[in-house]
């Protein structure tokens, strides 16, 4: 499962909407709600656009101008993929099946997902901000896209498409990298090579390239050797300018495809010491370096959470930030339980970044750490327990409280001084096996509030 989707799903709710908490919301569509899969929501250009499985478990795009209350719905069409014995615009059981939505410089829309070792599943809109137009394709360049799962959009610093997915399995796999032309609607690849490379050996997990403040693209990974999640080993670091030519944090080049023996060692984690490609994150101090949250085990076998650096001269500063006296044990293969979770590192004052976490075992709250050491200065916590569901439907839907049993998954988008929270209940990952219960569909609400924090303004 992509690190930063779990993380998403688990701490967006704790973000504080109360504005929207006050109303029950847009009721959008019933969904399904056998187990959590990843929905997507894009506002951008004066739109906003939602994908996601209905009741049916059919992938379904809605898009509408901001302001407006009317949709426009589209539920694209399929192809049959054999092995899975669905179409391939029908999700099962899978919880690594996410949609990822993307507009191109055009305004045309791009969408992708519902693949887990499968063959691509990409649609594209033939006319700008017009869900009703979008039509398969399922290809890009045509090559190495037979076994995809994982795929992310995002934008170089010129503005420009990307596309990332992983070519292979857990355990054996390639990370590619393609760029869109939007004059000639054509994808190429950004580089000959994976820009991550398992060597038939192991597959990497990484976050998305994440522009920083000081201009550059930050890239962080864990290794895995097979598809058994406690195997995962060796987080690792590069930066780049332009995603093209990599070097480490001393910049000293790269040569790609970058594979284990290449990559920069933040923490030489071995497999079973508690490196989980779900837990790390990625953030920034007050000097534009990067600074890196992870979960491992320390000397005990305990879960603790540690905070890294690059170091003044070579190697990383790494410091433990928790003092937690429980073990999350993970081990098997399909998507398991997410217990410990940890939010990117961020500024929160002069000299102090603050880091948000959530456990199962422990509770939620927040760390704020020394900028310069990393050295936690206190915690605040916010509780091991959620407040009961109140007793009725109605104020369940207002507090987005959670039905006994269910999950409560949230998605946010924001743009325009507004700020939207989507939100639907599921039962929790079962490794992407069915269950023999099925609960009925799930009501998918949306929220809208007025965004009071500044907005990065959006590169094109």
């Amino acid at each position: 499962m992509p690190i930063l989707v779990l993380a998403l799903l688990l701490l967006a709710g704790a973000v504080p909407w109360r504005a929207a908490a006050a109303e029950a919301g847009e009721l959008i569509d019933r969904v399904w709600s056998g187990h959590p899969v990843g929905f997507s929501m894009l506002a951008e250009r004066g739109h906003l656009f939602i994908a996601y499985y209905d009741a049916n478990r059919r992938i379904t795009v809605i898009g509408r101008r901001l302001g407006e209350r009317e949709w426009q719905r589209c539920q694209p069409e399929g192809v049959e993929v054999p092995r899975r014995k669905r179409m391939s615009n029908v999700t099962a059981w899978d919880s690594h099946n996410y949609l990822r939505l993307a507009l191109d410089r055009d305004g045309h829309l791009h969408l992708s997902g519902n693949m887990h070792v499968d063959p691509l599943v990409y649609y594209r809109s033939r006319r700008a901000f017009d869900v009703t137009s979008l039509e398969r394709l399922d290809r890009m360049t045509g090559e190495r896209e037979e076994r995809c799962t994982y795929p992310v959009f995002f934008q170089n610093a010129a503005g420009d498409l990307l596309f990332r997915y992983r070519d292979g399995s857990s355990g054996n796999g390639s990370d590619l990298y393609n760029i869109y032309d939007p004059a000639t609607r054509t994808w190429r690849r950004l580089v000959a090579t994976p820009l991550l490379e398992g060597e038939g050996r192991r597959n990497a997990y990484s976050l998305v390239p994440t522009l920083g403040p000081d201009g550059r693209f930050h890239l962080v990974w864990v290794w895995r050797n097979t598809p058994d999640c406690a195997t995962n080993h060796t987080l690792s670091y590069a930066r780049s300018r332009d995603l093209v030519q990599w070097e480490n944090s001393r910049g000293e080049p790269i040569a790609l495809p970058m594979v284990l023996a290449t990559g920069e060692v933040i923490d030489a984690a071995k497999p079973g010491e508690g490196l989980i490609n779900t837990t790390f994150t990625l953030g920034f101090d007050d000097h534009a370096r990067p600074v890196v949250v992870y979960h491992r085990y320390d000397a005990k076998g305990h879960s603790q959470a540690y905070a890294a650096r690059p170091a003044a001269g070579s190697g990383w500063q790494v410091r433990q930030i928790s003092n937690w006296d429980f073990t999350w044990a993970f081990s098997g293969g399909g998507s398991i339980q997410t217990e410990v979770s940890l939010g990117a590192p961020r500024r929160e004052a002069a000299g102090i970044l603050a880091v948000d976490y959530s456990t199962r075992a422990a509770g939620s709250g927040r760390w704020r750490l020394d900028a310069e050491t990393l050295a936690p200065l206190g915690t605040a916590s916010s509780g091991r327990n959620r407040p009961a569901a109140p007793p009725t439907d109605e104020g369940r839907r207002k507090r987005g409280s959670v039905e006994p049993g269910m999950e409560g998954q949230s998605l946010s988008a924001r743009a325009d001084g507004r700020r939207w929270l989507l939100r639907w209940q599921t039962l929790g990952r079962n490794r992407d096996k069915p269950r023999e219960a099925v609960p009925p569909p799930s009501e998918l609400r949306l929220f809208e509030a007025v965004d009071k924090e500044p907005e990065a303004p959006a590169r094109r």
